[in-house]
């Protein structure tokens, strides 16, 4: 029979201490973290309003230049899949289909009539507008970007981009545009641009009305902000030519 040596039972208790000793240390590190925690949440909480607009202003940026993306796509589904000109593109809204587009051949070319692109019209979130009210979106072949397609002398019905514009953002969202896209927060002031001008059935067509959105930020830029006055515009090119 085996017996117990006392220098083994000494050994366990030993190791029980160290065991006990080592819980107790990792209650204290979990005590300071959670005490640091405690810390960073009460801080955040305090500082939260800023923290709580920079987002929002983050989720509105991401909303409203990805719309235009979305109508991006649907543009390039009826040229390559239906064979439609750019030039013939309609941009009527839901409101006048019954009276504007009245044809087959108009609806196959309206951007936002379902047999047609089938892309959605909507108004820009009241929150990403300076007046509070939803926004509405103007697109239009009346301008160009410089360095987008192709960019001639004198703006012409071959190199004027068709471009959705937002005016009225509010300062905050076009600050978030910009560094989400690695651009300064510098805006041109821009007045010439056509901003309003809706390009459908009754102002179809390709136009060169307007003029050229260039800046030492926004040149070669498919997307971004510029000024008219103190009112802040968003761009997005939709059709580069």
């Amino acid at each position: 029979m085996m017996t117990s040596h006392p220098s083994m039972f000494a050994k366990t208790k030993a190791d029980r201490k160290s065991e006990k000793g080592n819980v107790l240390f990792l209650i204290l590190i979990a005590v300071a973290l959670f005490a640091a925690l405690s810390y960073a949440v009460t801080q955040s909480t305090r500082s939260g309003g800023g923290d709580a607009s920079r987002e929002t202003n983050l989720v509105n940026a991401a909303g409203i230049t990805q719309y235009p993306a979305s109508i991006k796509t649907a543009i390039t589904r009826m040229i390559v899949s239906n064979s439609i000109d750019p030039a013939d593109l309609l941009f009527d809204t839901p409101a006048t289909f019954t009276t504007a587009l009245t044809t087959p051949l108009l609806q196959s070319q309206a951007v936002f009539y379902p047999t047609g692109g089938g892309a959605t019209f909507v108004d820009a979130p009241a929150a990403v507008m300076e007046n509070n009210l939803p926004g509405v979106w103007a697109f239009n072949a009346e301008n160009r970007v410089v360095n987008i397609g192709t960019t001639e002398a004198a703006i012409a019905v071959t190199d004027a981009d068709i471009i959705a514009f937002l005016s009225g953002v509010r300062e905050a969202v076009c600050n978030s545009i910009h560094t989400r896209l690695g651009l300064p927060l510098t805006y041109a002031d821009i007045p010439a641009i056509d901003v309003a001008t809706a390009m459908d059935a009754a102002n179809a067509g390709i136009g060169f009305g307007g003029s050229t959105i260039t800046s030492a930020v926004l040149d070669g830029q498919p997307q971004g902000c510029f000024m008219q006055g103190t009112t802040y515009v968003y761009y997005h090119v939709v059709v580069e030519r």
